[in-house]
Protein backbone atom coordinates (compact mmCIF):
# COMPACT_ATOMS: atom_id res chain seq x y z
CA UNK A 1 0.00 0.00 0.00
CA UNK A 2 1.86 3.32 -1.17
CA UNK A 3 1.09 6.85 0.28
CA UNK A 4 -1.07 7.93 3.03
CA UNK A 5 -4.36 5.89 3.82
CA UNK A 6 -7.23 8.56 5.05
CA UNK A 7 -10.26 7.36 6.78
CA UNK A 8 -13.85 8.75 5.74
CA UNK A 9 -14.00 11.71 7.73
CA UNK A 10 -9.93 12.75 6.18
CA UNK A 11 -7.61 11.74 9.18
CA UNK A 12 -4.10 9.62 8.27
CA UNK A 13 -4.32 6.11 9.64
CA UNK A 14 -1.30 5.28 11.32
CA UNK A 15 -0.12 1.52 10.67
CA UNK A 16 -2.38 -0.02 12.82
CA UNK A 17 -4.80 1.70 11.20
CA UNK A 18 -3.76 0.73 7.99
CA UNK A 19 -3.41 -2.87 8.62
CA UNK A 20 -7.68 -3.34 9.84
CA UNK A 21 -8.21 -1.26 6.89
CA UNK A 22 -6.44 -3.84 4.21
CA UNK A 23 -7.80 -7.26 6.89
CA UNK A 24 -11.27 -5.82 6.26
CA UNK A 25 -10.70 -5.48 2.50
CA UNK A 26 -9.23 -9.01 2.34
CA UNK A 27 -12.23 -10.32 4.91
CA UNK A 28 -14.75 -8.93 2.13
CA UNK A 29 -12.59 -10.28 -1.03
CA UNK A 30 -12.78 -13.56 0.57
CA UNK A 31 -16.59 -13.09 1.26
CA UNK A 32 -16.81 -12.15 -2.43
CA UNK A 33 -15.83 -15.36 -3.47
CA UNK A 34 -18.54 -17.46 -2.11
CA UNK A 35 -21.63 -14.89 -1.60
CA UNK A 36 -23.40 -12.84 -3.92
CA UNK A 37 -22.18 -9.28 -3.81
CA UNK A 38 -25.75 -7.91 -2.84
CA UNK A 39 -25.75 -10.19 0.17
CA UNK A 40 -22.67 -9.27 1.71
CA UNK A 41 -23.60 -6.78 4.59
CA UNK A 42 -21.09 -4.62 6.77
CA UNK A 43 -21.61 -6.40 9.54
CA UNK A 44 -20.75 -9.66 7.96
CA UNK A 45 -17.58 -7.94 6.94
CA UNK A 46 -16.91 -6.62 10.30
CA UNK A 47 -17.08 -9.90 11.82
CA UNK A 48 -15.05 -11.51 10.10
CA UNK A 49 -12.26 -9.12 10.60
CA UNK A 50 -12.79 -9.42 13.85
CA UNK A 51 -13.79 -5.51 14.31
CA UNK A 52 -16.98 -3.65 14.30
CA UNK A 53 -19.17 -2.40 11.78
CA UNK A 54 -18.12 1.38 12.91
CA UNK A 55 -14.97 0.65 12.90
CA UNK A 56 -15.50 -0.22 9.06
CA UNK A 57 -17.38 2.91 8.61
CA UNK A 58 -13.65 4.53 9.62
CA UNK A 59 -13.04 3.49 6.43
CA UNK A 60 -15.54 3.19 3.67
CA UNK A 61 -18.88 4.64 3.56
CA UNK A 62 -20.43 1.63 2.56
CA UNK A 63 -19.58 -2.05 1.31
CA UNK A 64 -19.63 -0.51 -2.09
CA UNK A 65 -16.95 1.56 -1.51
CA UNK A 66 -14.63 -1.28 -0.08
CA UNK A 67 -15.50 -2.82 -3.32
CA UNK A 68 -14.43 0.19 -5.49
CA UNK A 69 -11.17 0.13 -3.93
CA UNK A 70 -10.65 -3.36 -4.31
CA UNK A 71 -11.49 -3.37 -7.72
CA UNK A 72 -9.21 -0.16 -7.93
CA UNK A 73 -6.15 -1.86 -6.36
CA UNK A 74 -7.23 -4.95 -9.31
CA UNK A 75 -6.97 -2.28 -12.08
CA UNK A 76 -3.57 -1.74 -11.15
CA UNK A 77 -2.70 -4.63 -11.17
CA UNK A 78 -3.44 -5.06 -14.43
CA UNK A 79 -0.71 -3.62 -15.87
CA UNK A 80 1.15 -6.72 -15.76
CA UNK A 81 -0.94 -7.98 -19.04
CA UNK A 82 0.60 -4.98 -20.66
CA UNK A 83 4.08 -6.18 -19.98
CA UNK A 84 3.15 -9.74 -21.49
CA UNK A 85 3.19 -8.06 -24.75
CA UNK A 86 6.07 -4.86 -24.47
CA UNK A 87 8.98 -5.81 -26.89
CA UNK A 88 6.89 -9.10 -28.18
CA UNK A 89 7.50 -10.07 -31.98
CA UNK A 90 4.18 -11.30 -34.06
CA UNK A 91 6.34 -12.98 -36.68
CA UNK A 92 7.24 -16.84 -36.47
CA UNK A 93 8.04 -19.17 -34.05
CA UNK A 94 7.87 -16.00 -32.10
CA UNK A 95 4.50 -14.52 -32.97
CA UNK A 96 3.32 -18.33 -31.49
CA UNK A 97 4.87 -17.87 -28.26
CA UNK A 98 3.63 -14.15 -28.02
CA UNK A 99 -0.01 -15.45 -28.48
CA UNK A 100 0.54 -18.30 -26.13
CA UNK A 101 1.90 -16.34 -23.47
CA UNK A 102 -0.72 -13.48 -23.42
CA UNK A 103 -3.79 -16.02 -23.27
CA UNK A 104 -2.23 -17.40 -20.52
CA UNK A 105 -1.75 -14.41 -18.72
CA UNK A 106 -5.16 -12.97 -19.27
CA UNK A 107 -6.47 -16.31 -17.88
CA UNK A 108 -4.73 -16.23 -15.23
CA UNK A 109 -5.09 -12.68 -14.24
CA UNK A 110 -9.08 -13.08 -14.56
CA UNK A 111 -8.77 -16.75 -12.56
CA UNK A 112 -7.18 -14.92 -9.52
CA UNK A 113 -9.50 -11.76 -9.54
CA UNK A 114 -12.65 -13.81 -10.53
CA UNK A 115 -14.90 -12.56 -7.44
CA UNK A 116 -14.18 -8.91 -8.07
CA UNK A 117 -13.97 -8.90 -11.49
CA UNK A 118 -17.57 -10.80 -11.45
CA UNK A 119 -18.99 -7.70 -9.29
CA UNK A 120 -17.45 -4.98 -11.88
CA UNK A 121 -18.42 -6.50 -14.78
CA UNK A 122 -22.31 -6.24 -12.76
CA UNK A 123 -22.02 -3.18 -11.75
CA UNK A 124 -20.51 -1.67 -15.44
CA UNK A 125 -23.66 -3.73 -16.97
CA UNK A 126 -26.12 -1.77 -15.10
CA UNK A 127 -24.40 1.38 -15.72
CA UNK A 128 -22.56 2.13 -13.06
CA UNK A 129 -19.76 4.95 -14.61
CA UNK A 130 -17.30 3.90 -11.85
CA UNK A 131 -17.16 0.13 -12.45
CA UNK A 132 -17.31 1.06 -16.36
CA UNK A 133 -14.06 2.61 -16.30
CA UNK A 134 -12.26 0.20 -13.90
CA UNK A 135 -13.08 -2.13 -16.36
CA UNK A 136 -11.97 -0.25 -19.35
CA UNK A 137 -8.74 0.10 -17.25
CA UNK A 138 -8.25 -2.97 -17.09
CA UNK A 139 -9.16 -4.00 -20.73
CA UNK A 140 -7.28 -1.15 -22.01
CA UNK A 141 -4.01 -2.98 -20.96
CA UNK A 142 -4.15 -5.62 -22.95
CA UNK A 143 -6.30 -3.51 -26.23
CA UNK A 144 -4.00 -0.60 -27.05
CA UNK A 145 -0.72 -3.39 -27.08
CA UNK A 146 -2.84 -5.70 -29.57
CA UNK A 147 -3.62 -2.53 -31.57
CA UNK A 148 0.17 -1.57 -31.81
CA UNK A 149 0.96 -4.83 -32.91
CA UNK A 150 -1.54 -4.61 -35.44
CA UNK A 151 -0.64 -1.54 -36.92
CA UNK A 152 2.64 -1.85 -36.88
CA UNK A 153 2.93 -5.43 -38.90
CA UNK A 154 0.61 -3.53 -41.28
CA UNK A 155 2.97 -0.37 -41.30
CA UNK A 156 5.61 -3.41 -42.65
CA UNK A 157 2.64 -4.87 -45.13
CA UNK A 158 2.28 -7.84 -42.92
CA UNK A 159 -1.13 -7.44 -42.29
CA UNK A 160 -3.97 -5.71 -44.88
CA UNK A 161 -4.27 -2.05 -45.32
CA UNK A 162 -7.30 -2.25 -44.88
CA UNK A 163 -7.59 -3.66 -41.62
CA UNK A 164 -8.58 -1.25 -39.25
CA UNK A 165 -5.90 -2.30 -35.91
CA UNK A 166 -8.54 -0.69 -33.17
CA UNK A 167 -11.34 -2.92 -34.34
CA UNK A 168 -9.10 -5.73 -34.50
CA UNK A 169 -7.78 -5.49 -30.58
CA UNK A 170 -10.96 -4.10 -29.80
CA UNK A 171 -12.88 -7.87 -30.74
CA UNK A 172 -9.89 -9.74 -29.71
CA UNK A 173 -10.20 -8.79 -26.18
CA UNK A 174 -13.74 -9.08 -25.84
CA UNK A 175 -13.39 -12.46 -26.78
CA UNK A 176 -10.50 -13.19 -24.11
CA UNK A 177 -12.90 -11.41 -21.64
CA UNK A 178 -15.97 -13.70 -22.59
CA UNK A 179 -13.86 -16.85 -22.67
CA UNK A 180 -11.62 -15.74 -19.35
CA UNK A 181 -14.91 -15.24 -17.53
CA UNK A 182 -16.93 -18.55 -18.27
CA UNK A 183 -13.51 -20.96 -17.70
CA UNK A 184 -15.55 -22.53 -15.29
CA UNK A 185 -18.15 -23.26 -18.20
CA UNK A 186 -16.07 -24.84 -20.62
CA UNK A 187 -16.03 -27.87 -19.02
CA UNK A 188 -19.90 -28.49 -19.14
CA UNK A 189 -19.16 -28.48 -23.37
CA UNK A 190 -16.30 -31.19 -22.68
CA UNK A 191 -13.01 -28.97 -23.14
CA UNK A 192 -10.54 -28.77 -20.91
CA UNK A 193 -8.25 -26.45 -19.99
CA UNK A 194 -5.33 -27.50 -21.54
CA UNK A 195 -7.18 -27.63 -24.84
CA UNK A 196 -8.81 -24.40 -24.10
CA UNK A 197 -5.87 -22.24 -23.99
CA UNK A 198 -3.62 -23.40 -27.53
CA UNK A 199 -7.31 -23.11 -29.43
CA UNK A 200 -7.71 -19.46 -27.86
CA UNK A 201 -4.25 -18.84 -28.79
CA UNK A 202 -4.74 -19.55 -32.41
CA UNK A 203 -7.31 -17.35 -32.25
CA UNK A 204 -5.82 -14.39 -31.12
CA UNK A 205 -2.77 -15.25 -33.64
CA UNK A 206 -4.94 -15.51 -36.22
CA UNK A 207 -7.08 -12.26 -35.24
CA UNK A 208 -3.59 -10.24 -35.06
CA UNK A 209 -1.60 -11.56 -38.02
CA UNK A 210 -4.09 -12.54 -40.23
CA UNK A 211 -2.15 -15.98 -41.06
CA UNK A 212 -1.79 -19.15 -38.91
CA UNK A 213 1.06 -19.92 -36.60
CA UNK A 214 4.41 -21.46 -37.63
CA UNK A 215 4.70 -23.79 -33.82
Amino acid sequence: MTGQVRTVDGRVAGRRGQATRQKLLDCLSEMLSSSPYRDVKVIDVARKAGTSPATFYQYFPDVEGAVLEIAEQMASESATLTEVLQGRSWVGKAGWQTAQELVEGFLDFWRRNEAILRVVDLGAAEGDKRFYKLRMKILNSVNNSLADSVAELQSKGKVDKDVNPAAIAGSLVAMLAAVASHQKGFTSWGVKQAELKPNLALLVHLGVTGKKPTR
